[in-house]
């Protein structure tokens, strides 16, 4: 059997596989996420910790003499800083954190030419901004500082006491050049970041460790059981939901990502659409990334008091476009394609004939919206008119399925894997063993087909933006 741990934003997920690659138990067990400020978003390791503890005990009862290797997933670009025997020094920064917009001017002062290798757009959230902001306003904390790791990374040490890192999540930093595979040291020399934060590289597949006498006793599981060094909770998901290079895949979570595999690094010309190092060698993956999907539609159904289901019931109650009602999603910034950390969320054209459906279905609609803007930034890397593979929990209830169809004039397939980044952990653990687990290519189940046109509404939602870019720049 082997078990492979995902460290998402919200809570971790624990799933253990068998050598015949089925999935034998999962679990989940949640943390929260602190926002001190307005922008920030925070989360202490050690909520992380006892959860990882929690989840794994779940799912390996009665089989803990069973597990032979252990991988890692995790959430990408969060800093977790440290001493020098991995205790955390303040909070981890998160990826949907914002207030490290004013060192990206730093970033952009970078020559072309290493701004192209880091091969993504400049956005905060990522270890380099938020480094420097650390650099900036903890000066204490950062000069005392032994390792700035990513959250997976973290946890690792933890669970093996072995430092490092590996090249899906270094290749979310910003710290990365994507074109020689390495850590772009001359970049950290350009922003004067100390060298000796980022930890050696190692493929995604090898045994970085054993579990520690005191992680096992934490995990219920033997001392001494290997654990591999892991993958970026994206990089991890496309090994475990078996996409093959050129598919694309829609995960719908607390953010979104659109990702296609690619066979050989293709650099986005504008610079709007992010391009990763995926688990295995000689692959890499485009991606555009939506801050705000399920986070936005989260607070929007707890802000109108509506369980899911009521929600989805009374959004398919209120006619497509809203009567006029348009929401941006924006409560945290936002990525592709609009890279603006300041935008903000918005409903615009209430009238007092909506209702609570007309508010849920706008706010649906808004992030389907901003899905086919990040759609249409990555182009010609995705096939046009070929199908989107649905992942992610919050991809599941058909009228959510077929409103996504409707505006992303594509058919859509659900992957038949469930908490992919998960298994494609476990995947990782088998074969720093040496060992190739079957990967699900079981056939996709249909989902739906495009249907109704929201061309108008997509027009409208995208002239609401261009109009209030200049008022959340001011505000």
């Amino acid at each position: 059997m082997f078990l492979g741990i995902d460290l998402g934003t919200g809570s971790c997920k624990a799933l253990l596989l068998s050598s015949e690659g089925a999935v034998l138990a999962e679990a989940s067990e949640a943390y929260p996420v602190h926002a001190p400020r307005p922008g920030w978003a925070e989360s202490d390791p050690l909520d992380w910790w006892q959860a990882v503890g929690r989840a794994v005990r779940a799912v390996v009862d009665g089989h803990a003499a069973e597990v032979r290797a252990v991988g890692l997933s995790g959430q990408m670009h969060g800093v977790v800083l440290t001493d020098a025997s991995g205790t955390p020094l303040y909070p981890a920064m998160l990826w949907a954190d914002g207030r490290s917009s004013a060192e990206l001017e730093a970033l952009r002062r970078l020559p072309e030419t290493q701004r192209r290798r880091l091969a993504n757009p400049l956005v905060v959230g990522m270890a380099a901004p938020s480094l420097l902001w650390l650099k900036q306003h903890r000066p204490e904390l950062y000069k005392a500082a032994r390792w700035a790791l990513q959250p997976k990374d973290w946890l690792r040490l933890w669970l093996t006491g072995e430092i490092g890192s590996e090249p899906s999540d270094a290749s979310g930093t910003l710290l990365y050049d994507l074109l020689a595979d390495a850590w772009a040291w001359d970049v950290v020399e350009a922003l004067e970041l100390h060298p000796g934060l980022f930890p050696p590289l190692a493929p995604s597949s090898q045994t970085a460790g054993y579990l520690r006498p005191e992680a096992a006793l934490h995990l219920g599981l033997p001392p001494g059981v290997p654990v591999a060094a892991g993958a970026a909770d994206t990089a991890a998901a496309l090994l475990g939901s078996g996409l093959r290079v050129g598919e694309a895949q829609l995960t719908v979570g607390t953010g979104a990502q659109i990702t296609v595999l690619l066979a050989e690094p293709k650099i986005d010309p504008s610079l709007r659409t992010h391009l990763y190092r995926a688990a295995l060698p000689g692959q890499w993956y485009a991606m555009a990334a939506m801050q705000n999907a399920g986070l936005a539609l989260e607070w929007v159904r707890a802000m109108l008091g509506l369980s899911w289901e009521q929600a989805y019931a009374e959004a398919a109650e209120a006619p497509p476009g809203c009567e006029g009602l348009v929401f941006l999603p924006y409560l945290t910034g936002e990525r592709t394609p609009h890279l603006d950390p300041l935008a903000r969320g918005v409903w615009a054209g209430l009238g007092r004939h909506h209702r609570h459906g007309h508010l849920m279905r706008a706010a649906l609609e808004g992030v389907a919206f901003s899905l086919r803007e990040g759609l249409e930034a990555l182009g010609e890397a995705v096939p046009p008119r070929s199908p989107l593979r649905l992942a992610g929990g919050g991809t599941a209830h058909p009228f959510w399925q077929q409103l996504l169809a409707d505006i992303l004039k594509r058919p859509l397939t659900v992957s038949p894997v469930r908490l992919a980044s998960a298994r494609g952990a476990a995947l990782l653990g088998a074969m720093a063993l040496g060992l190739e687990l079957p990967v699900s290519r079981e056939p996709s189940e249909p989902a739906a087909l495009p249907r109704a046109s929201y061309e108008e509404g997509y027009a409208r939602f995208r002239q609401l933006y261009a109009r209030l870019a200049g008022w959340f720049a001011n505000a």
